[in-house]
Order: C-alpha cells, then structure tokens, then sequence
C-alpha cells in the first residue's frame, strides 16, 4: 500500500484517528493482527478537512519508511471525546496499521530519565565523565534512564550506587522537572533532578568502568562550563 507524504496524527486523551487505505474513517486496529495488509494510516489534511474537523497543530515530525520520508503533523483536534477513534494503546500490536503511525505512537511515549546533584561541604558538585550513552567523552551529573515500575527518586538513587557506588540519601527539596524534545525525530525526554550531599573523597568511589571514566569534584561555576546534557545545565542553573 501506498502512503501518502504527509499525514496527521490526532490524539486526544488517549484515542487516535486511524482511516483506511481509502481514506476514509475512523477504523479501528484490532490487536494481535499479524496478517500485515496495512489497512489502516493516519489521515492526510485534506482527508481530516473533508471530516470537518480543526486541529491546533503542536510540532512535526519526521519518519523514515524505505526509501520515503514522511512528514507528520501532531496535532491536537478541536472536537469532543472521539469515542470512536482508535486507543493509542492498541494499535502497536496490530500488524495492519502501517508502521509509520505505529513508529510515531511509538515515538510519543516520554523517555524518563533521573539524575541528581550531589554535593559536599564546600558546595562542590560531584560530576562523572561518562563512556557510553548520549555523552560519552563529557561530563555529567549522576543518574540515566529510569527502569519501567521505577519512581525517578529511586531511579537516581539506584544510578549513582551503580555508576559510583555510593548509596546516597536525596534531600527534602523538590525535583525540577524538565522536559524537551531534541531533534525532528520527535521524542521527547522528561528528566527529575534531585539534591543530595556526600562529603567523601573521590578515592572513596567505586566506578563502574564499563560506563564511568572519571569522577571529580567541581565548583558550580565549573560545573556549568563543563554540563553538555540540556537537562544538567537547566539544573544547575536552577540549583545556583
């Protein structure tokens, strides 16, 4: 099946607007479908004007299908609960919904990440140089990607006895919460960063080499000039 160039993904409050390959609609997947026909597709914007529904467009992104390169519009339809549009939920495990709706769906799921500034008496900030991941060569504040039934307060928790092994306990202060959206590929992150103290010395780690280079103490000013991740510099901005 054919897929047109362009096509809009319409989400609200969990349902999803899914045509046919004829365009018209809404269908619905059915889950468990591995007889991979590719019935079904997001509309195109004249498939969604001609059903008299307004959107308020968010952001585009871009998947990559073969050798065709799809622009999807996210947006956000201006209409009352579609009862009968598709559930996000189910239409990744249908076979006949053509991968390019089901990457995007994919794509719209928050990668969690939790990290925490660890300081010691002197109001340095523990850093760790990192070897593997988004940053390797550079460094960053103590943490990574949360595990699925994990709470971001745990998650950092859990990183630094990993990466340094040490078991830290996180102050009462709240988390900053930050998120964003990198590139045209359209995933977007959400990162909790929290506050901790530790007054060891460096000789007092036990780096997990196989992720962790270095580890050092560093002024926040230093901190800052040294911070690559979005996520880190936001932090320490936040924690000065």
């Amino acid at each position: 099946m054919s897929h047109p160039d362009t096509v809009v993904y319409l989400e609200h409050d969990g349902k999803i607007l899914l045509v046919n390959s004829e365009g018209l609609g809404p269908v619905k997947p059915v889950k468990g479908r591995i007889d991979n026909s590719l019935t079904s597709r997001f509309p195109t914007v004249l498939e969604v004007t001609e059903m008299g529904i307004e959107f308020e467009e968010k952001l585009t992104i871009r998947i990559v299908f073969g050798n065709q390169v799809v622009k999807v519009i996210k947006g956000y339809p201006k209409i009352t609960w579609p009862k009968e549009w598709a559930w996000k939920d189910d239409i990744i495990s249908d076979n006949s919904v053509h991968p390019v709706a089901r990457e995007s769906v994919y794509r719209s799921i928050h990668r969690l990440v939790s990290k925490v500034i660890i300081r010691n008496q002197k109001g340095e900030i523990l850093m760790a140089k990192v070897k593997r991941g988004h940053f390797v060569g550079f460094w960053t504040l103590p943490g990574g990607y949360m595990d699925h039934d994990e709470h971001p307060s745990i998650g950092c928790v859990r990183e630094t006895l990993e990466e340094l092994g040490i078991d830290i306990t996180l102050d009462e202060s709240v988390p900053l919460i930050t998120q964003k959206i990198f590139n045209d590929e359209g995933i977007s992150f959400v990162s909790f960063t929290y506050n901790s103290s530790w007054d060891g010395e460096i000789e007092q780690l036990n780096l997990q080499l196989e992720e962790i280079e270095d580890a050092k103490w560093f002024s926040p000013k230093l901190a800052m000039t040294n911070a690559v991740s979005y996520f880190d510099i936001q932090a320490l901005k936040n924690s000065l």
